[in-house]
Protein backbone atom coordinates (compact mmCIF):
# COMPACT_ATOMS: atom_id res chain seq x y z
CA UNK A 1 0.00 0.00 0.00
CA UNK A 2 1.45 3.32 -1.00
CA UNK A 3 0.48 5.74 1.73
CA UNK A 4 0.79 8.91 -0.39
CA UNK A 5 -1.91 7.52 -2.70
CA UNK A 6 -4.26 6.78 0.21
CA UNK A 7 -3.43 10.13 1.75
CA UNK A 8 -4.53 12.05 -1.33
CA UNK A 9 -7.43 9.89 -2.50
CA UNK A 10 -8.80 9.48 1.03
CA UNK A 11 -8.29 13.16 1.82
CA UNK A 12 -6.33 12.23 4.93
CA UNK A 13 -4.51 15.51 5.05
CA UNK A 14 -5.02 18.67 7.03
CA UNK A 15 -4.00 21.58 4.86
CA UNK A 16 -1.06 22.32 2.64
CA UNK A 17 2.52 23.26 3.55
CA UNK A 18 3.53 26.01 1.14
CA UNK A 19 7.15 25.98 2.32
CA UNK A 20 7.62 22.28 1.47
CA UNK A 21 5.07 22.28 -1.36
CA UNK A 22 3.18 19.24 -0.04
CA UNK A 23 -0.01 18.25 1.84
CA UNK A 24 0.11 18.11 5.65
CA UNK A 25 -0.65 14.59 6.83
CA UNK A 26 -3.35 14.13 9.47
CA UNK A 27 -1.65 11.24 11.27
CA UNK A 28 -4.63 10.37 13.48
CA UNK A 29 -6.97 10.10 10.49
CA UNK A 30 -4.42 7.96 8.63
CA UNK A 31 -4.14 5.52 11.54
CA UNK A 32 -7.93 5.38 11.89
CA UNK A 33 -8.34 4.80 8.14
CA UNK A 34 -5.77 1.98 8.03
CA UNK A 35 -6.60 0.20 11.30
CA UNK A 36 -8.91 -2.46 9.82
CA UNK A 37 -6.62 -3.25 6.88
CA UNK A 38 -3.57 -3.46 9.12
CA UNK A 39 -5.27 -5.72 11.65
CA UNK A 40 -6.03 -8.21 8.86
CA UNK A 41 -2.30 -8.47 8.14
CA UNK A 42 -0.45 -9.05 4.89
CA UNK A 43 -0.07 -5.34 4.21
CA UNK A 44 3.05 -3.51 3.08
CA UNK A 45 3.19 0.19 3.92
CA UNK A 46 5.46 2.47 1.90
CA UNK A 47 6.03 5.83 3.56
CA UNK A 48 8.93 8.10 4.48
CA UNK A 49 8.24 8.21 8.21
CA UNK A 50 7.02 5.77 10.80
CA UNK A 51 6.86 7.26 14.28
CA UNK A 52 3.05 7.58 14.27
CA UNK A 53 2.31 4.02 13.12
CA UNK A 54 1.47 1.62 15.97
CA UNK A 55 4.21 -0.92 16.68
CA UNK A 56 1.67 -3.78 16.59
CA UNK A 57 1.17 -3.24 12.85
CA UNK A 58 4.60 -4.40 11.72
CA UNK A 59 6.67 -7.57 11.76
CA UNK A 60 9.57 -5.93 9.95
CA UNK A 61 10.63 -2.41 8.96
CA UNK A 62 12.97 -1.57 6.09
CA UNK A 63 14.68 1.82 5.94
CA UNK A 64 16.29 2.70 2.63
CA UNK A 65 19.61 4.57 2.74
CA UNK A 66 20.96 6.54 -0.20
CA UNK A 67 24.26 8.31 -0.79
CA UNK A 68 23.70 12.06 -0.47
CA UNK A 69 24.90 12.97 -3.95
CA UNK A 70 22.57 10.39 -5.50
CA UNK A 71 19.68 11.45 -3.28
CA UNK A 72 20.21 15.11 -4.17
CA UNK A 73 19.97 14.35 -7.89
CA UNK A 74 16.85 12.21 -7.37
CA UNK A 75 15.08 14.90 -5.39
CA UNK A 76 16.18 17.65 -7.73
CA UNK A 77 14.74 15.65 -10.64
CA UNK A 78 11.43 15.47 -8.76
CA UNK A 79 11.39 19.27 -8.63
CA UNK A 80 11.89 19.68 -4.87
CA UNK A 81 12.46 23.29 -3.83
CA UNK A 82 15.78 24.27 -2.22
CA UNK A 83 14.53 24.08 1.39
CA UNK A 84 12.95 20.67 0.86
CA UNK A 85 16.15 19.44 -0.84
CA UNK A 86 18.36 20.71 1.98
CA UNK A 87 16.16 19.28 4.73
CA UNK A 88 15.91 15.87 3.04
CA UNK A 89 19.70 15.70 2.62
CA UNK A 90 20.25 16.68 6.26
CA UNK A 91 17.73 14.03 7.28
CA UNK A 92 19.74 11.44 5.35
CA UNK A 93 23.10 12.64 6.74
CA UNK A 94 21.87 12.34 10.32
CA UNK A 95 19.94 9.12 9.59
CA UNK A 96 16.80 10.61 11.06
CA UNK A 97 14.45 8.00 9.58
CA UNK A 98 16.61 5.10 10.71
CA UNK A 99 16.80 6.56 14.22
CA UNK A 100 13.05 7.16 14.18
CA UNK A 101 12.44 3.53 13.21
CA UNK A 102 14.78 2.29 15.95
CA UNK A 103 13.00 4.48 18.50
CA UNK A 104 9.55 3.35 17.35
CA UNK A 105 10.03 -0.41 16.93
CA UNK A 106 12.06 -3.27 18.35
CA UNK A 107 15.62 -3.02 17.07
CA UNK A 108 15.60 -6.58 15.73
CA UNK A 109 12.82 -5.82 13.22
CA UNK A 110 14.45 -2.66 11.78
CA UNK A 111 16.73 -3.21 8.79
CA UNK A 112 18.58 -0.61 6.75
CA UNK A 113 19.03 -1.33 3.03
CA UNK A 114 21.22 0.54 0.52
CA UNK A 115 19.29 2.20 -2.27
CA UNK A 116 21.83 3.77 -4.63
CA UNK A 117 21.74 1.70 -7.81
CA UNK A 118 19.23 -0.32 -9.83
CA UNK A 119 21.17 -3.44 -8.75
CA UNK A 120 20.71 -2.57 -5.08
CA UNK A 121 17.04 -1.93 -5.70
CA UNK A 122 16.73 -5.39 -7.24
CA UNK A 123 18.67 -6.93 -4.34
CA UNK A 124 16.35 -5.17 -1.88
CA UNK A 125 13.27 -6.48 -3.65
CA UNK A 126 14.68 -10.01 -3.61
CA UNK A 127 15.61 -9.75 0.07
CA UNK A 128 12.15 -8.48 0.99
CA UNK A 129 10.46 -11.20 -1.08
CA UNK A 130 12.57 -13.87 0.67
CA UNK A 131 11.59 -12.43 4.03
CA UNK A 132 7.89 -12.47 3.05
CA UNK A 133 8.13 -16.09 1.83
CA UNK A 134 9.82 -17.14 5.06
CA UNK A 135 7.30 -15.26 7.17
CA UNK A 136 4.43 -16.99 5.35
CA UNK A 137 6.05 -20.40 5.92
CA UNK A 138 6.62 -19.65 9.59
CA UNK A 139 3.06 -18.44 10.15
CA UNK A 140 1.08 -20.94 8.06
CA UNK A 141 -1.04 -23.42 9.96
Amino acid sequence: MLLPNILLTGQLYDGYDEEYDCPILDEDRVVDELENQMSEGGVIVDYHGCDFFPERWFHIVFVLKTDNSILYKRLETRGYNEKKLKDNIQCEIFQVLHEEALASYKEEIVHQLPSNTPEELEDNINQILKWIEQWIKDHSS
